[in-house]
């Protein structure tokens, strides 16, 4: 071991990072989870759980907090459509225009739930969440085709989700269609 990581060990520091991470996977895993909880599963006292998550926010670790919901049980309650859209884009680039440039014009829009730059066949995948598929697709059409970097769009509507952010979706009921055999 270098005397750095001896150092480091000898003032806590490993022990923050160790603390950092394992506070970190508690948090997506149940964002919900009180300060005595975390405190109990990590070992460490409320107030230093406090600390830590609060320099976690400050620093711009931790984004935010969201709510996983199964939008087709939603549907019955709410009596509101959503429908949840994939699109792949490709791009070309200019002297001028970086990844980054069409990203931050993209990432304004309030319907884009998340956007990343992939590699393969494309090169950003795009989330759209609307209240309709013609709302998806006008917002596609209208908003995003239009930029002039964008040089191929193609959405995938999402049909089904059986799991989201590590939850898993289960049945809530019967299947009533009838069997069908040839």
């Amino acid at each position: 071991m270098s005397d750095q990581s001896d150092d480091a060990a000898a003032d806590g520091g490993q022990d923050e990072t160790e603390a950092r991470a394992e506070l970190l996977d508690l948090l997506c895993e149940n964002a919900r989870y009180s300060t005595d909880d975390l405190a109990r599963m990590t070992g460490l006292d409320a107030a230093e759980v406090e600390d830590v998550i609060a320099d976690l926010e400050a620093s711009g670790v931790v984004q935010g907090y969201a709510a996983v919901v199964d939008w087709e049980r939603a549907e019955s309650v709410t009596q509101a459509e959503h429908v949840h859209a994939l699109v792949e884009l490709n791009v070309e680039l200019d002297r001028e225009t970086g990844y980054e440039d069409i990203a931050d014009r993209l990432a304004q829009f309030p319907e884009v739930q998340a956007l990343r730059l992939v590699s393969g066949n494309y090169d950003f995948a795009l989330e759209v969440e609307e209240e309709s598929m013609s709302k998806v697709s006008r917002f596609i059409s209208e908003k995003v085709a239009p930029v002039p970097e964008i040089t191929q769009t193609v959405t995938h509507y999402v049909m089904d989700t059986y799991k989201e952010a590590g939850h898993r979706f289960e049945e809530t009921g019967d299947d009533d269609r009838l069997s069908v055999t040839p």
